[in-house]
């Protein structure tokens, strides 16, 4: 399967230079959907995924911020607690069609996430979700000199 061209850039405006860095990639995989996902810091990291996968739900759709919602999750480790944090999306979407819009602020403490999202009710767009499930095939979360990179693959 080649890999669809839904990388995006981020700028941050620096005194003198801009800085673009990708937010996230998608990479070829022979049936799923695998993603590699980047922050400066690991919860910049973390969000970007969470774009990421929405992306795979519902395309490039521009989703209204108009519900809030409060996620917490933990897990053993940071590959448990990105599985616990995506899996979270797909519970919200499947059991109260919650669809993410942004991640308006996100905390990593330890072995504990808390985030506060926006979306709207998935009933209000029209698209296709893929997603059946994160797996734990290929992942991987790691600091690479002054980023963080995070690997996931989408069951679709």
């Amino acid at each position: 399967m080649k890999p669809k061209d839904f990388s995006h850039k981020l700028k941050i405006l620096g005194s003198r230079k801009q800085e673009v860095f990708s937010r996230y990639k998608f990479l070829e995989h022979t049936a799923d959907v695998k993603f590699q996902a980047y922050g400066k810091s690991l919860e910049e990291a973390f969000a970007n995924s969470a774009l990421a996968m929405k992306e795979v739900i519902c395309g490039k759709i521009e989703v209204a911020g108009k519900i809030i919602k409060k996620i917490k999750v933990s897990g053993k480790d940071n590959e448990a607690l990105l599985y616990n944090f995506l899996e979270e999306f797909l519970f919200l979407l499947d059991s109260e069609e919650f669809l993410l819009s942004e991640i308006e602020r996100i905390k990593i403490s330890g072995k504990e996430l808390e985030a506060e999202v926006s979306g709207d009710k998935a009933g209000n767009y029209d698209f296709s979700n893929d997603v059946k499930a994160v797996t734990y095939n290929s992942m991987f979360v790691k600091k690479v000199k002054d980023k963080f990179i995070i690997q996931a693959v989408l069951d679709v």
